[in-house]
């Protein structure tokens, strides 16, 4: 229960407690940053708006204003963090109806998609390109990554320790905090420990580099990391082979995208890549889903008009 909390009180303030209450050690610090910036919104939008005035017509004019400003999914984004806040406003009486009911989502006209990620076509023109006949650099990791999926994080955060040579996979145990210093930290969730297999060619040109390495020290870490240095590496490649410019981000999608082409199973490919739900892979795959639907769709037309 939050202290002092009247239905007179400014709603921002509230939303503030009640993100220190529920949120604060609770969440990951990137959660916690989305969340303080959905209250410098709220702020900025409704600074004078009580918790006791919050209703449909006052919550939809807060969404319609942040949605002329944002994109429609942003906006949802927004709608959720809030949410949570004002059903404990109900619980607690401040409020007579949920005024979250119904809500319309709206959002600005998205603006045109980059492409998130290669064809296996592209894939193989550029891990032909890269620079793997010196000893550890940006571009192993960027053949690490297309290989395996790992989040930038995770890839980053990989010891000696974490190979077995013996079983062709990687321990993904941990991540590496690039955005604040450096350090070990948890991974995103229980589902993302996991082990990932390893082809036997990566198998083998890791086992030399790493020979000799401190078994618990990060391989690829040589002081402060910005992934915008590794994007920098793999957008030049890209230029280069005049293929789409894609992110490191972009190297997962890849992986996951022709895994799923080559008719490997949704529950496998959530489990290589560490979601938490096969549901977050459906959703982030869905248009690769439905495009492979189509084929067997189309398969099965061809099997039954074969038919006699």
């Amino acid at each position: 229960m939050l202290n002092n909390i009247k239905k007179t009180t400014l709603f921002h303030e509230y939303y503030e407690e009640w993100i220190q209450v529920y949120k604060e050690g609770a969440i990951r610090d990137v959660t916690m940053k989305k969340y303080e910036l959905t209250l410098s919104w709220v702020r900025r939008l409704s600074p004078e708006l009580q918790v006791g005035e919050l209703n449909r017509i006052t919550y939809q004019k807060l969404l319609n204003d942040y949605a002329l400003l944002h994109e429609r999914q942003t906006t949802m984004d927004f709608h959720h963090q809030l949410k949570g806040a004002i059903l404990d406003a109900l619980d607690e009486g401040l409020i007579n109806r949920d005024p979250t009911r119904k809500a319309i989502i709206k959002g600005k006209t998205p603006r045109v998609k980059k492409c998130k990620y290669l064809n296996q076509f592209e894939l193989h023109q550029l891990l032909a390109d890269l620079n793997l006949e010196e000893g550890l650099n940006w571009d192993w990791l960027i053949l690490l990554i297309a290989k395996t999926g790992l989040r930038f994080s995770e890839a980053l955060a990989l010891t000696p320790a974490d190979f077995d040579f013996t079983k062709q996979s990687i321990s993904v145990n941990k991540t590496w905090n690039y955005k604040e210093g450096g350090g070990f930290q948890p991974t995103k969730n229980r589902s993302s420990v996991r082990r990932v297999q390893l082809d036997w060619q990566l198998i083998v040109q890791f086992s030399t580099l790493l020979r000799n390495l401190p078994e618990d020290k990060p391989i690829f870490i040589q002081g402060k990391v910005y992934n915008s240095t590794v994007n920098d590496v793999l957008e030049r490649h890209c230029r280069k082979l005049h293929i789409p410019v894609i992110s490191v981000h972009g190297l997962r999608h890849t992986h996951a995208s022709l895994l799923l082409f080559a008719g490997v199973s949704i529950a496998s490919v959530a489990q290589r890549l560490g979601h938490s739900s096969m549901t977050t892979t459906q959703k982030t795959y869905l248009h690769i889903i439905q495009e492979l639907e189509n084929k067997d769709i189309d398969l099965v037309m061809r099997s039954l008009s074969s038919l006699s």
